[in-house]
């Protein structure tokens, strides 16, 4: 089994991943950081290089998916190439960084590559209001965070709700975090766990929950 978290930066996706993979016993799967060979370039003249960056990440995302598939270990991946694509690449072109020759084919190899894949069998998408999001930037202090513009945040947030609701054909679970604490606070948690053993299980949620 295959479950993804979707979010917004700043929006909790690490923090549940791991959560629910001690409850459920789920092995938890994050995004490789390894180098990417185009970066240097990217930042040096990022309309130059934004396809090649962009193709690069796709197919290193990819090849990650490829490998889930073969694996009979439930998943639970922490950001998933459906909102790479639809949310970050999208927003790159949005700003003017692809144009419209090679977003054109981007699409169609993204289109192609997960033509021969399956959706997971439920994304979680956490969804979180712009404060609620600075508010969680600010208090886990990632000195490259700080300086995050607001609009680029809004523009982000505009972008996930229409991945999710418009583009996404897979199950989909949402779930609004602006009230929650579902670290610190267990009735959240326990919230949470019996929505999802709900959509994975068909179990009712607890009385009074």
């Amino acid at each position: 089994m295959h479950i993804a978290i979707a979010g917004n930066i700043g929006s909790g996706k690490t923090t549940l991943t791991n959560m629910l993979a001690m409850h459920y016993g789920w092995k938890p799967h994050f995004e490789a950081v390894d180098y990417n060979p185009y970066l240097e370039d990217y930042y040096k003249d990022i309309p130059r290089w934004s396809f090649a960056l962009e193709v690069y990440f796709l197919k290193e995302r990819f090849k990650d998916l490829m490998q889930l598939a073969t694996t009979a270990e439930t998943i639970i991946q922490d950001r998933s190439i459906y909102e790479g694509v639809y949310v970050f690449t999208q927003n790159n072109y949005a700003m003017g960084n692809l144009s419209e020759r090679d977003f054109t084919t981007y699409m169609e190899l993204f289109e192609q590559m997960t033509s021969i894949v399956r959706y997971p069998d439920l994304m979680i998408y956490l969804r979180a209001s712009v404060p609620h999001l600075v508010t969680n930037i600010q208090r886990r202090g990632r000195d490259y965070e700080q300086s995050m513009p607001l609009d680029y945040l809004r523009n982000l947030n505009t972008l996930y709700e229409d991945f999710i609701y418009k583009h996404y054909r897979g199950k989909v679970l949402t779930i609004e975090v602006d009230n929650l604490d579902y670290q610190h606070r267990p009735a959240d948690f326990a919230g949470i766990i019996d929505r999802i053993d709900t959509e994975l299980f068909g179990l009712f949620p607890s009385v009074g929950a």
